[in-house]
């Protein structure tokens, strides 16, 4: 990617400073791009954008929509850094921890520190295969000095065959890595570096082509950690990474926070779920995505119900859940058919962030259903929901799965990025390697909010401020829950960055 300007087509974006290019254009799906979901289609909206009215709020004006999911012609968004903070402080703290066996642990949160049990190793081991020698060489080669007489036989001690014979000095016995190192032995040498020859007499001696030092190739006890020795701190993901660790300090069992339990709501008539787009239908993308999303994010998930376009059915499920956040998708903004905002009227949700100034995804939305359920109402379109996701869900969820917060992450741009007059911008990037900056964020194509190949091929989101950011200007990053360069390389790697390459909007 060049230094060139990151341009993409920002007209519309543009407009939205006099706000008068495209109201007039606003007509509830009228302009959903291809691809998008049902109402939160992240159409190009400005301060004024038509809405919701609050409870309690003024009855609206002859020149205020009328429909049910209305909002006043006034309504403030909220500043994306806040609606974040927002989001974060929705609970107070996560539900009380439990014990959870090692095959349940995994992806929870640890409730207290994690401490050795035991010593690790929890006695002297042997780092390689080779032989356990006495003092120095060269030694005399005993066949075996394992205690097993039946099996075993002439290999030597092997790894989980105690003994209790010692090694005498100027002795050397075979010794598998992992197996305990006798008392009297000094050293491991590699089978590799040693030579036996067999003596007239029928005994066997070692030889090493150099000295053995003292302690060569032996894993000391304790050398990874001593029992009682703070291993993780409380807060830390149980990865299996985790999981090895705890089982070998000697857990059967961890202290851990329950998953936030998670249900999705995907909201639109127009979505097939499976098969090829056809009769103005399309596929639901954001169903598959968000589920497995949801569970790199700790969360407990289970597959995704379709409602359509139907407001009893969305306010059944809204009633009947009992999850910890109810995750919609579509229905967010103000269409005829956008049943969110009257649904959660309906049931006299407390609506704690309505509209977030962010591109993609402004039509977002996170309410209080009761006193630890929320949800959160994603727009429609695909990227304009992985927007919302990491917007509002995420850290509701760090919260819940009593997670800590990732440590912030900064990198300079690969290229100059164009941004709103008011609003962050959210844009896919790939990590790449700068002679002479080090490792930037290279912005992608195809970042759209109806388009997905962008993040796809993304390492994380880049956070642009208002106004845009030039090339080379450290960026916050919102990094994706799987590690760097899992996903597929840029659709583009290694070419020069194509202004005229499809965009999908600007919203």
């Amino acid at each position: 990617m060049t230094g060139r300007e990151y341009s993409d087509e920002f007209a519309d974006a543009l407009a939205l400073a006099n706000d008068t290019a495209v109201a007039h254009q606003r007509s509830g799906r009228a302009d959903r791009p291809p691809g998008a979901s049902t109402g939160g289609s992240d159409r190009p909206t400005g301060p004024h954008e038509a809405g919701h009215t609050a409870p309690g709020a003024p009855a609206p004006s002859a020149a205020t929509p009328s429909h049910p999911g209305a909002r006043p012609s006034d309504h403030p968004h909220t500043p994306w850094p806040a609606a974040r903070e927002q989001a974060e402080r929705a609970v107070r703290q996560p539900p009380a921890p439990g014990t959870a066996d090692l095959a349940d642990a995994l992806g929870r949160t640890l409730a207290v520190p994690l401490t050795a049990l035991t010593d690790l190793p929890s006695f002297d081991t042997s780092a390689m295969d080779g032989w356990a020698v006495a003092g120095p060489g060269p030694w005399r080669v005993d066949a075996t000095a394992s205690d097993d007489t039946d099996r075993g036989r002439g290999a030597g001690i092997l790894a989980g065959h105690a003994t209790t014979l010692a090694l005498p000095d100027g002795h050397a016995v075979p010794i598998a890595t992992g197996a305990r190192i006798p008392a009297g032995a000094t050293a491991v040498l590699r089978s590799e570096h040693g030579e036996v020859l067999e003596l007239p007499d029928g005994r066997a001696r070692l030889y090493a082509p150099r000295p053995v030092p003292p302690g060569q190739d032996i894993r000391p006890r304790g050398q990874e950690c001593r029992a009682g020795d703070h291993l993780l701190a409380a807060g830390t993901p149980v990865t299996p990474a985790v999981l090895g660790l705890a089982a070998a300090a000697g857990y059967d069992e961890l202290s851990v926070h329950p998953r936030p339990r998670v249900e999705v709501l995907v909201l639109g008539d127009e979505l097939l779920r499976s098969g090829l787009p056809e009769g103005g239908r399309i596929r639901d993308a954001l169903g598959p995505m968000l589920v497995p999303w949801l569970r790199a994010l700790g969360a407990e998930a289970a597959a995704p119900r379709h409602l359509g376009d139907d407001a009893e059915a969305l306010h059944d499920a809204l009633a009947a859940s009992t999850a910890d956040l109810i995750v919609t998708t579509g229905g967010t903004a103000s269409g005829p058919v956008d049943h969110v905002h009257p649904t959660l009227r309906r049931l006299g949700a407390e609506l704690l962030v309505d509209g977030v100034a962010v591109r993609p995804g402004h039509p977002m939305l996170l309410a209080r259903l009761a006193p630890r359920r929320h949800l959160v109402g994603l727009p429609g379109n695909p990227l304009a929901a992985v927007s919302g996701l990491l917007t509002l869900a995420e850290p509701l969820l760090r919260t819940l799965a009593a997670r800590c917060p990732a440590t912030p992450c900064r990198l300079p741009l690969a290229a100059t990025v164009q941004g709103h007059p008011h609003d962050t911008r959210l844009v896919p990037v790939a990590y790449r390697d700068d002679a002479r900056r080090g490792q930037t964020a290279a912005p992608l194509h195809f970042h759209g909010p109806a388009m997905l190949r962008g993040i796809a091929a993304a390492d994380a989101l880049a956070v642009i401020p208002p106004g845009g950011a030039e090339r080379g200007t450290e960026v916050e990053l919102l990094e994706l829950p799987w590690p760097a360069g899992w996903s597929a390389t840029s659709p583009t790697p290694g070419t020069p960055y194509d202004p005229a390459a499809p965009a999908g909007g600007t919203a």
